[in-house]
């Protein structure tokens, strides 16, 4: 961890930083203080500060808030070094502006995702809040002619002990926004911490319980009119026909928009939108992909895994002879393609005005949103305005832009702000998934059952070669074999290979840690075989080939945790899964039980957690609890299929989550660390998945390979 020191910065580059963190993610944005004051006498010493005469702290969000919690964080980091109470900072979303808000890691993109908001926040969050403290301090010593070095800052006032005399923020902010930006921030110790580290009370709770919290479905605006949208649905598919009258025929409907691959039924509230859009009945020409099945695509992905691919890693000879007594093993995996289904379903609202238009919606990429809107109605993305609301859930889904640029195409037929809100049908069937994975793994291990040679090979779709095509390198996806490449194990020789097959009928995207949600359930699930066959416990066999001490303190805490090795009835299984991604380490024991019908039910998941230092310990358990419950959908029943090139699940009576009464015990021990933050969004996701499978296996004797488990464990 970092320690007290000052930083270098120059005046017009007040925030130049490069802040390395584990996984390799890299912030460095230009913060030239240049945020918007949009209170007259207002201190914005930077583009994440804004502090009023009022007193009032601002901070300008440049993270998406999606239930994660990174807005409290994020204050926790601000507040941490500016000496106010982070309960008493009042959040603003930040404009689109990748000048300001932009991170190297996705492009320059503003962008959340990825597990990454607080390992890039991290010491920038904390310098932007230490300048702006310097400058107050420095605006009370010229008021009063002293050395600032004699001034105290706390609670959102700067004191001189020595006279006794006191100015609240409020009261310099006038003065300390006429200062130049220091050139050295010197920061805090972190034994000094009063805030960071703590388990703060989430800011955005209040406004959720009491209802005043503004979701994208919640957005209001003067004679807003409702639409209800249908696709094709057939990807590539366009619309054949559509009975407008009978619409226009149902009261409160005042308009039909055919678009060439959808139409929407505008009316003066949602029922009517939704009634007009069935009386519409659209009927489609499904184009090439009407005869594309769930088989097809398999077929292809199982063909190409059977061939070389293009290396992701390699370390030593894999077909170098082993030694004498070893054994190979051979295995192929199957995970499904996934949808997202967030509990808001997709939906966004768009004001078009004589060269300008403001759209309200719920986005991870608000710079994207607006660069989709402006194409879509012939404007300079200047001339659009993204007012980014809270996102009911995310998960990857509002990485994608394409339910707001149908937004903005229906808008430019609609002379008043329109609100185009897709059916949870709608959002199942046109949603952009998780890819399907064929994986194909070798091993050969000694006459030990030690893994001498570790043969990996990925075919999928490649999200990153449509999403950021200049990350998509030399033939592979880095996002696809993430969790493959880097394992918490040491091979003596490893190869692992990708090939690129895009499924005809389907448009895959991030789904909560892609590539290691996938790649766990693989790599862990391999590992516990190569454990069973060579007739070593699966924490042991795990503890022998990682030499890491961090992953060989969380697994060997999660062990102890759940009582790994103690006798349970018949019928009841642990296990265990280890993985590193994100800059954090988990290990997770599910204990699970199934019943003489095969069904499996997850009982108790004892979850422990290195992400590093916690800026705030009971998000993390959170966002622990919420990954593990959300792989438990995944593990046990959701699969996108397909037929006649349609999506044949509509709602979640057929792609089931987790209810209140199936989820588990949880219980989630975090490891305090001195280390750099890590990311905890996914990690949990990502390691839930493998534990049950591999539980499932100690429950029945029955391999899992092929997900989700489903109908697999039903007495034959």
């Amino acid at each position: 961890m970092d320690k007290s020191s000052p930083t270098q910065l120059s005046r017009r580059a007040f925030l130049q930083v490069t802040a390395s963190a584990a996984g390799g993610f890299v912030l460095a944005t230009s913060y030239t203080g240049s945020g918007s004051a949009a209170v007259a006498g207002a201190f914005v010493p930077n583009a994440f500060i804004r502090i009023e005469p009022s007193g009032q702290v601002v901070l300008v969000m440049m993270k998406a808030e999606m239930g994660q919690g990174i807005s409290t964080a994020l204050a926790q980091l601000i507040a941490e070094e500016l000496e106010v109470d982070a309960s008493s900072v009042r959040l603003e979303e930040a404009p689109a502006d990748d000048s300001r808000y932009g991170e190297p890691l996705f492009g320059g993109l503003q962008m959340t995702g990825g597990s990454t908001s607080i390992r890039g926040a991290w010491r920038p969050m904390r310098e932007a809040g230490a300048c702006a403290r310097m400058m107050l301090k420095e605006a009370a010593a010229r008021r009063w002619n002293v050395s600032a070095d004699q001034l105290t800052a706390r609670n959102g006032a700067v004191t001189h002990l020595a006279s006794g005399r006191k100015a609240s923020y409020g009261e310099l902010a006038t003065e300390a926004a006429q200062l130049p930006v220091p050139k050295v921030i010197t920061l805090k110790d972190p034994k000094d911490f009063r805030q960071v580290g703590k388990g703060l009370k989430r800011l955005d709770s209040r406004i959720k319980v009491d209802g005043s919290a503004v979701f994208g479905m919640d957005v209001k605006r003067p004679g807003m009119l409702y639409a209800s949208v249908q696709a094709s649905p057939v990807l590539g598919g366009k619309l054949s026909k559509v009975d407008e009258q009978a619409a226009l025929n149902t009261p409160g409907v005042v308009q039909v928009v055919q678009l060439t691959a959808a139409v929407a039924v505008v009316a003066r509230n949602t029922w009517a939108a939704r009634q007009g859009l069935a009386a519409a009945a659209p009927s489609w020409s499904d184009g090439p992909n009407a005869a594309v099945g769930t088989a097809d695509m398999i077929a292809a992905l199982d063909a190409a895994v059977q061939a070389p691919g293009a290396v992701a890693a390699k370390v030593g000879d894999v077909s170098a002879p082993k030694s004498a007594g070893g054994k190979s093993h051979d295995a192929r995996y199957h995970a499904p393609f996934l949808a997202h289904a967030t509990m808001e379903p997709m939906n966004c609202t768009v004001d078009v005005g004589p060269g300008v238009a403001q759209v309200w919606v719920g986005t991870q990429v608000p710079t994207r949103a607006r660069a989709v809107v402006a194409a879509a109605l012939g404007l300079r993305p200047e001339a659009v305005t993204i007012n980014n609301q809270l996102l009911g859930g995310g998960f990857g889904r509002r990485l994608e832009v394409d339910f707001i640029a149908q937004a903005a195409e229906i808008a430019k037929h609609v002379r008043a702000p329109v609100k185009v809100v897709w059916s949870r049908e709608e959002d199942m069937q046109q949603d952009m998934y998780r890819p399907y994975y064929v994986d194909q793994l070798n091993a050969v291990t000694d006459s030990k059952g030690a893994v001498q040679a570790w043969k990996h090979r990925v075919a999928a779709s490649s999200i990153i070669a449509r999403f950021l095509p200049p990350a998509f390198k030399d033939g592979v996806d880095r996002d696809a074999v993430e969790g493959a490449v880097e394992t918490p194990y040491a091979f003596p020789s490893q190869l692992v290979e990708y090939t690129r097959v895009e499924p005809a009928a389907l448009r895959t995207a991030f789904w909560r840690g892609v590539g290691p949600t996938h790649n766990g359930f693989v790599v862990e699930g391999f590992v516990d075989e190569l454990a069973a066959a060579a007739g070593v416990d699966p924490v042991e066999y795990r503890l022998g080939m990682t030499k890491d001490p961090r992953a060989r303190n969380v697994l060997e805490l999660a062990a102890k945790q759940s009582a790994w090795g103690s006798p349970l009835p018949t019928g009841q299984g642990r296990g265990v899964a280890l993985m590193h991604g994100f800059g954090t380490y988990v290990a997770q024991v599910s204990l699970v039980e199934v019943d003489k019908e095969g069904e499996l039910k997850v009982l108790k998941v004892d979850c422990v957690v290195d992400c590093g230092f916690a800026i705030n310990p009971s998000t993390v358990a959170a966002q622990m609890e919420g990954g593990i419950v959300f792989g438990l959908g995944a593990v046990l029943w959701q699969d996108i299929t397909v037929a006649a090139g349609r999506v044949e699940q509509s709602n979640f009576h057929d792609y089931r989550v987790v209810r209140m009464n199936e989820a588990p015990a949880i219980h989630v021990h975090i490891v305090p660390s001195a280390e750099a933050p890590g990311g905890v969004g996914e990690p949990g996701t990502s390691a839930a998945i493998p534990s049950v499978v591999n539980a499932a296996f100690a429950a029945t004797g029955k391999r899992i390979r092929t997900l989700p488990i489903g109908s697999q464990l039903k007495a034959s």
